[in-house]
């Protein structure tokens, strides 16, 4: 490769943006809100109460994950924006003894969520946060930024899920509420989950050590279906429409390109040892074209250039009965590389090994819960909201371009002020600034007009 580490893959090598993100993302507001007592889980203390914030499936799954971690763990408290989806996730983790839950009769013991615990609203995560040690950040993306820093204002140790936010102002805030907890000594776990997979760490890790020489190309997909139905509009305030269908709307989801396809862009990051800087790409909406699917489009195509000059070419497509594919792939100047399949090929040829029939095999979602679980209770260091906001802003620099159509650079997309959300969500009659227009459907961006990014 061009740039090797000696170190973990997971660590970036210092170049100048991220000299930059790391500098431009100490804002000064949220270091001194949070600036409270350090509050931090020792070994040797009783139960670590957890608090699941978002109940949806992902939340559930977070949860589960959590409650089968070694260590001596209860879910203590659960929080919802709407009562129906916190209801069937404490359901579902609580019925052990029906053959289609999933959930085994150990997992449910450790659910100690009585109604006094479940707490339902826009604001139910601070109840929620405040009962707990450590906290399952698992709502939609466009809130992640405000949970985040409560959590860590309030001493609390956090695994969030992916992205961690939806605009650059949101990363910067998760950058420097990240610095906050380290200085805490808080644990931070963030859920890109192949960082912990065998099969990733050994393929990268040969990569870097330079398996197929020096890396010229890298191509990465998120091809598939739909994967979310919406729901529709009767009854709903716009603001209850839009968080109910969350994943059709940029300023919650950040688009599929950021919720879904970050996995792909962080697992090329990683094997640069950096972040782009620049993309340029187009995308559009040609399927999902009613009333209910928001403003996010269902393709993107990006070209993203590293400092050194290497293209990394990303597809993403959300389209019924098209041909699927998941993965990442690499060029090098001696071989390439199938990441995701674990597999090298030419000189050094080598897959990676299929364990045997007997051997347990942990899942990478169970074992990030593992590291972070483990973390806490030793007291070793654990903050990966920096990767985190990396692959985010990643993926949000080539929304930027698709929805723009000229190319961004990585200094102007991290410094973009745009704000997708509301300034601040008082009840369910506060407006978005995302609004129907008079037929219904809501403005999409255009490429080659919208200038702001």
């Amino acid at each position: 490769m061009k740039s090797k580490s000696s170190g973990s893959p997971r660590h970036l090598v210092d170049t100048e943006s991220r000299r930059t993100f790391l500098a431009y993302s100490s804002t000064a507001s949220v270091v001194a809100a949070l600036a409270v007592p350090r509050a931090v889980h020792a070994a040797g203390d009783d139960v670590l109460k957890v608090a699941l914030i978002g109940c949806g499936n992902r939340g559930t799954g977070a949860a589960v994950n959590a409650l089968q971690v070694s260590q001596n763990v209860k879910l203590w408290a659960m929080a919802d924006a709407f009562a129906d989806r916190l209801s069937q996730s404490y359901d579902l983790l609580t019925r052990a003894t029906s053959s289609t839950s999933g959930v085994s009769a150990a997992v449910s013991a450790r659910v100690d969520v009585p109604p006094e615990r479940r707490f339902v609203g826009l604001d139910a995560y601070k109840q929620a946060i405040d009962a707990v040690d450590v906290v399952l950040l698992c709502g939609p993306p466009g809130f992640r930024p405000d949970h985040f820093e409560y959590a860590v204002q309030q001493g609390k140790h956090v695994f969030m899920e992916k992205p961690v936010g939806t605009d650059a102002p949101g990363v910067r805030r998760v950058l420097a509420t990240a610095k906050v907890a380290e200085s805490k000594g808080l644990k931070v776990g963030v859920g890109l989950q192949r960082h912990h997979e065998p099969k990733y760490l050994e393929t990268i890790q040969r990569l870097r050590d330079g398996a197929i020489g020096d890396v010229r190309l890298l191509r990465c997909y998120w091809n598939g279906g739909t994967i979310k139905q919406p729901v529709p509009h009767d009854g709903l305030t716009e603001l209850e429409f839009q968080v109910r269908n969350w994943y059709f709307f940029t300023w919650l989801s950040g688009d599929h390109i950021v919720e879904q396809h970050v996995h792909n862009l962080d697992v090329c990051n990683w094997i640069m040892g950096s972040t782009p800087v620049s993309a340029v790409g187009m995308g559009g909406r040609q399927m999902r074209t009613g009333k209910n699917y928001g403003d996010i489009f269902d393709h993107h195509a990006v070209e993203y250039t590293y400092a050194d000059g290497t293209k990394m070419f990303s597809f993403c497509r959300q389209m019924p009965g098209c041909e699927p594919l998941v993965g990442e792939f690499v060029v090098g100047t001696k071989g390439e590389a199938d990441v995701g399949g674990g597999k090298i090929l030419g000189p050094d040829e080598w897959s990676f090994p299929r364990p045997p029939r007997n051997e347990k095999v942990i899942n990478p979602y169970q074992r990030e819960h593992d590291a972070l679980f483990a973390a806490i209770v030793n007291g070793t260091p654990h903050n990966e909201a920096e990767t985190g906001a990396q692959a985010t802003m990643t993926a949000i620099l080539g929304r930027m371009a698709t929805y723009s159509g000229r190319t961004v650079t990585w200094d102007e997309g991290f410094r973009s002020d745009k704000v997708l959300g509301p300034d601040a969500i008082v009840d369910w009659k506060t407006i978005p600034r995302t609004l129907p227009s008079a037929d219904g459907l809501y403005n999409l961006p255009q490429p080659g007009l919208l200038r702001d990014v």
